[in-house]
């Protein structure tokens, strides 16, 4: 309507808000719960202003519609995190749920950083992160093998170990059982790069566990 409007927030909490504005906090996302038309100089709107541009002076409504529409202002030091903190989760989700299709392992964190350097992937701080992942994964695919697959395990839990561990395995079961020994079977699903860390965070909580592959990820 002609005019420029402002809001200060928490710039890690823009994204949760644009994907469920319910799910955020106004007092946690706001740093002073006012619209400007220059926060730095301390300019403020009219009522009328607000209203005419908004249609109401609600500021619920008017922040869910600036931070829809609007585009987000980072110091170069909040960018700089923002950028290397997605980076980081860009590398451990490509690392955790591909794997390299001639010899089924996953690819080492270090590799993928380096592919993503190479292909000189470029991370934005504001686009979501799988589709950041599926971007860098375009561009790595001609520098190394990738193949995203799921991996199927089967173990065998003795009963005394099974609250050590079923934990870590209750969200990734799709089939279980107690056996007549009092052992606890199940089967599980997980990105087949995942698998080699899974079985040793099993291992660790449970030393006489067994497990077995029963689908590499093909």
């Amino acid at each position: 309507n002609g005019h420029r409007f402002e809001i200060l927030v928490d710039p890690d909490l823009v994204d949760p808000h644009r994907s469920d504005p319910e799910s955020v906090d106004l007092d946690d996302l706001l740093a002073t719960d006012e619209i400007w038309l220059d926060a730095r100089s301390g300019k403020r709107p009219t009522g009328d202003q607000i209203e005419d541009a908004f249609g109401t002076n609600d500021l619920r409504v008017c922040v869910d519609r600036i931070l829809l529409d609007g585009s987000i202002q980072l110091t170069t030091a909040q960018r700089k995190t923002r950028i290397e903190n997605l980076k980081t989760s860009i590398i451990h989700k490509i690392a955790s749920t591909a794997i390299d299709p001639k010899s089924k392992m996953p690819h080492p964190p270090s590799r993928i950083e380096n592919a993503l350097e190479e292909s000189r992937y470029s991370v934005d701080p504001f686009l979501p992160l799988e589709r950041q992942v599926n971007d860098a994964v375009q561009l790595m695919r001609p520098l190394i093998p990738l193949k995203f697959a799921i991996a199927r395990l089967a173990f065998k839990i003795p009963g005394n170990q099974y609250g050590s561990v079923q934990k870590i395995l209750r969200g990734l079961t799709i089939k279980e059982e107690w056996l007549s020994n009092g052992d606890w079977a199940c089967v599980v699903e997980i990105p087949a790069g995942g698998k080699v860390d899974l079985m040793a965070d099993v291992a660790r909580r449970s030393p006489d566990s067994e497990v077995k592959v029963i689908d590499e990820g093909s």
